[in-house]
C-alpha cells in the first residue's frame, strides 16, 4: 500500500469509521478497498501493459466482492447505503 499513502488512508479511517476506536470493520475496510481499487485503475488507464499491478487489481476486487456477499449477508441495509457513497452498483437481498 506504498503508493496508495498512509496519509489517504488516515483520511479514510476518519470520514468512514463507525466509532472513534474502529480501524478495521467490514464497513471501512470495503470504503479502504475501493479507493485503491480506484487509484489503481487510474494508474491503469496511464499504464497498460503493467500486468503485475493489474494482477494486483483482480487481487483487489476479489478481496472486495467478498466483503460485499459478507455485508450483504449480515447488514444489507448498511451495504445498500455504503454503496450509494461510494457509488458501487450492487445487487442487495432486501
Amino acid at each position: 500500500m506504498a503508493a496508495f499513502g498512509s496519509k489517504t488512508k488516515q483520511e479514510l479511517i476518519k470520514k468512514y469509521r463507525l466509532n472513534d476506536t474502529d480501524t478495521g470493520s467490514s464497513e471501512l475496510q470495503l470504503c479502504m478497498l475501493t479507493e485503491r481499487i480506484n487509484h489503481l485503475v487510474a494508474h491503469l488507464k496511464n499504464n497498460k501493459k503493467d500486468s503485475a499491478t493489474r494482477h494486483g487489481l483482480l487481487c483487489l476486487v476479489g478481496q472486495r466482492k467478498r466483503h460485499i456477499k459478507y455485508l450483504n449477508k449480515k447488514k444489507p441495509d448498511v451495504l445498500k447505503e455504503l454503496s450509494k457513497k461510494l457509488k458501487l452498483k450492487i445487487k442487495t437481498q432486501g
